[in-house]
């Protein structure tokens, strides 16, 4: 296979061997056409993209803690799902300004649906799990479970 120049690398043309086949595609609307062209299936609008959520996960020696900032949301439009390995937050930011996109002179921050699942690194108490926003911080609490505690049970005897 020779190399190929400049040009045919700018323009993706090839120079044809005069044995070489060319498909062609024959239909009843347009007649004859030239080489087969594959052409990329359309990609399907998207309604509204999902943001993710920006977040810091750390532990202490009782609780593993999740802190994300969550300025301008409402609490209510928050939804934290938990199981003992999992953690899901859901939310969205609703944008209340009448200002065209033709008068903005920077716009970097997310209005729209957020979400983020995170993957705990051990397993949780989801029952004792505490959530609470202040200034815009989000923090969830997820008390870890103490693999190491003994429960004592007494025997009734009836």
């Amino acid at each position: 296979m020779q190399k190929r120049s400049f040009f045919q690398k700018l323009t993706g043309s090839y120079p044809m061997d005069e044995e070489e086949e060319v498909p062609v595609v024959i239909t009843k609307q347009q007649g004859i056409r030239g080489p087969k062209v594959s052409i990329p299936t359309p990609i399907p609008a998207v309604e509204e993209e999902e943001g993710q959520l920006t977040v810091d996960v750390y532990q202490t020696p009782d609780a593993i803690i999740i802190e994300a900032m969550v300025a301008g949301v409402n609490p209510d439009d928050i939804d934290v799902s938990i199981t003992r390995e999992m953690v899901t937050i859901r939310g969205h930011r609703k944008d209340s300004r009448t200002t065209a996109g033709d008068d903005f002179f920077y716009r970097e921050l997310y209005w729209g649906t957020f979400s983020r699942t995170i993957v705990l690194p051990q397993e949780i108490e989801p029952e004792e799990a505490a959530a609470e926003e202040s200034h815009g911080l989000l923090r969830i609490t997820l008390p870890k479970i103490n693999k190491e505690k003994i429960a004592k049970l007494r025997v009734k005897s009836t």
